[in-house]
């Protein structure tokens, strides 16, 4: 049996036999054929415009992803990704279209698309979040996870950390957590915001609403004394860092609040004190009341209970 001879091909024509195995996406383009290349993909965008001019928005989605995936060099490839994100938010595919944008900032970073597109993107992920929001609070099931909704508002935020967008998506997802009631993500979001974007329009009511958790939180008897120190904290922060903020009347208004609790409190102890025989300790309580208190009953029944054990 007569054996073939085996034939090394050079070095040139093996690569191009490589290169022309397989489909476009699992092999990269050689340097040659890039022009050749860059024309098939205009090709394709065309495709993708007839069909998207004709009303076939499933075609036109993916001839345009199939354009601007496989033929991302090509002249059309950034208008590809854009509107096949357009496409799918219009069909209501919130995350694909929201991904669709995303590899857009990506790989088009260039392109004078990219801040319409980053506004887009997030338009698209507030969209998702105010759904979410509203569906939580009335109790209705969403398309899209916390997780998801707050995965997206994050990449909104870190596209353009220090713009005004980046400070609306933190905000919204302490809003979001709030939504859910999960305290803890939406105070550490909101502390996010305040630290990073203090001077943002956002950042006063960020600091205000995480007075406002924790002091809710107490009353959802959650009532100890780190809760009730860091609500005013905050309060006293919101104060000093943003004085004349529409919210600073209540903001006072709950410092006075919790000014009481220590009263009451205060009193409370002294009390204890008195029914367990302990007159000196409950004696400190009761002036402790009357000294930061100007009147009031607490005020009128600390100074009988420091008469009666004779002051």
């Amino acid at each position: 049996m007569l054996q073939r001879p085996i034939v090394l091909l050079p070095l040139s024509v093996a690569t191009f036999l490589l290169a022309s195995c397989g489909s476009d996406s699992d092999l990269p383009i050689l340097a040659g054929n890039t022009q050749s290349a860059s024309s098939v993909g205009e090709s394709l965008y065309q495709k993708a415009k007839q069909a998207d001019d004709a009303g076939n928005a499933s075609k036109a989605i993916k001839l345009y992803d199939q354009t601007a995936t496989e033929y991302s060099f090509a002249p059309s490839a950034a208008q590809a990704r854009y509107r096949q994100a357009e496409l799918l938010a219009q069909q209501g595919r919130t995350r694909d279209a929201f991904e669709a944008y995303d590899e857009f900032l990506q790989r088009f970073p260039g392109s004078p698309l990219y801040m319409t597109v980053l506004k887009r993107q997030a338009a698209v992920a507030q969209s998702a979040a105010d759904g979410d929001v509203k569906s939580s609070f009335l109790g209705l099931k969403t398309k899209l996870s916390l997780d998801d909704t707050v995965e997206m508002l994050g990449k909104v935020r870190d596209h353009a950390p220090k713009s005004a967008t980046a400070a609306q998506a933190q905000f919204t997802i302490g809003q979001l957590y709030l939504s859910k009631r999960k305290y803890k993500e939406s105070i550490q979001a909101f502390r996010k915001l305040v630290l990073d974007q203090p001077a943002s329009a956002q950042a006063p009511e960020a600091l205000f609403l995480v007075g406002q958790i924790l002091m809710e939180n107490a009353d959802r008897g959650n009532q100890n004394q780190a809760n009730l120190d860091l609500s005013r904290e905050a309060f006293n922060d919101y104060l000093i860092q943003y004085p004349g903020h529409s919210r600073n009347a209540e903001a006072r208004s709950m410092l006075k609040s919790l000014s009481g609790r220590d009263l009451q409190r205060s009193f409370d102890v002294a009390e204890f004190y008195l029914k367990t025989g302990k007159k000196e300790s409950a004696k400190v309580y009761y002036r402790d009341v009357v000294k930061n208190s100007g009147s009031g009953n607490l005020h009128e029944a600390s100074k009988a209970r420091l008469k009666e054990l004779g002051e």
